[in-house]
């Protein structure tokens, strides 16, 4: 073998070499990751690992019935490339959210300028994210089904969130493959009111802002178990119904889903509270009427704004010891600039002031200078 032969072989080892050692320092890298335990408590959808220089965000829940988890490597390195992974370059300076959820946490985390586009703009109601949507800083992308990707490419966000029912969602998808990384937010599919506010660690982590989420979520349980407390301290637990009719089927909270939690860590007597199920139980009203006619409080009764709304829908409404005594009480005439509700935006991220609006309404005794935040008693 001549000389420049060789050389050329020689060459040609070492390349290979370098990047076997390359690969492999990487495969380790992504693979190894600190066994410390877990600083996610409550929520069930997704988890955070740490190693030296990288961190893994997993959704465990990425939609119903997932089988399969999501997985993401957050780093602030540019040296590593690997096309086989979701790779997310952290912090993140750009994002489009799909969820009016996900706002209230970009605020507390003081990141929403970097908010540049939303689906259905008008579903927004927080005053501050509206100014600058009303200042042009926040683009309108059509809707969540059918985003506008010719805006989104002259966007271009670090990520989008994006949540979905299934497995099935072409259009995020479609954004995953025009090179816009998607990430998955579950927030949605929590089953306790705590485990839906840890969400705010998922947008900690994204912004580096780990110790902000760690902070505030830590602030919102503390004061979530003071209220609770607080309503250990009543003499009563009033009867509790809940929800109302739609399309003559009468929706209401299962005895083991995140509103059942509310009333029962309020200290009220929620009549369906030994009922099984994470979500909603469908009844026909007389079984409803018969079980709670002469319930106490009457919460969330569907979307009717007045008492004379409930009057002309349902001629069993009026009957009910609720209605005659005139204790219901609804979130949905809080609403926004646009006339979204501010319940279905802020509650998720604030179950402490969910808490104690419950807490208000069942025993007022207990919070005498509290003010509602969600829930208005209807006339």
């Amino acid at each position: 073998m001549d000389t420049l032969s060789t050389k050329i072989v020689v060459l040609t080892l070492l390349f290979l070499s370098f990047f076997s050692c390359k690969n492999e320092k990487e495969k380790h890298l992504f693979n190894t990751f600190s066994s410390k335990e877990s600083a996610i408590k409550y929520a069930k959808g997704f988890d955070i690992q740490y190693n030296e220089d990288y961190k893994k965000l997993i959704i465990k829940t990425p939609y119903q019935n997932a089988e399969n988890t999501f997985e993401y490597i957050l780093t602030n390195s540019d040296s590593v490339i690997d096309k086989s992974r979701k790779i997310i370059k952290t912090p993140i300076n750009s994002i489009v959210v799909t969820s009016t959820t996900h706002i209230p946490m970009l605020e507390l985390l003081h990141v929403e300028n970097k908010l540049v586009g939303y689906p259905n703009t008008d579903y927004i109601s927080s005053k501050k994210t509206r100014e600058l949507i009303n200042s042009g800083k926040i683009m309108e992308l059509g809707n969540e089904e059918n985003i506008n990707t010719e805006v989104l490419l002259n966007l271009q966000p670090d990520t989008v969130i994006g949540f979905s029912i299934n497995s099935n969602n072409k259009m995020l998808e479609n954004i995953d493959k025009l090179g816009i990384p998607v990430i998955y937010n579950g927030d949605w599919l929590e089953e306790t009111p705590l485990g839906r506010a840890e969400w705010i660690k998922f947008f900690g982590i994204l912004f580096n802002k780990e110790k902000e989420a760690d902070s505030i979520f830590n602030a919102i349980e503390k004061n979530y178990f003071e209220a609770k407390n607080i309503a250990l301290k009543a003499t009563n637990k009033p009867t509790v119904i809940s929800g109302g009719l739609f399309k003559d089927i009468w929706n209401l909270p299962a005895g083991d889903s995140f509103e059942a939690a509310f009333l029962n860590d309020a200290n009220t007597n929620y009549l369906w509270k030994n009922s099984n199920g994470k979500g909603s139980l469908s009844l026909n009203i007389e079984n409803v009427f018969e079980k709670g006619k002469d319930a106490d409080i009457w919460l969330s009764p569907s979307f009717y704004t007045s008492l004379k709304q409930l009057e002309n829908a349902n001629d069993i409404y009026p009957k009910f010891k609720a209605f005659k005594n005139k204790n219901i009480y609804s979130f949905v005439n809080n609403q926004g600039e646009k006339g979204g509700i501010i319940y279905f935006e802020l509650a998720p991220s604030r179950p402490d002031l969910v808490l104690k609006d419950i807490i208000k309404i069942a025993h007022p005794e207990l919070l005498e200078d509290y003010n509602f935040t969600f829930y208005q008693k209807l006339y």
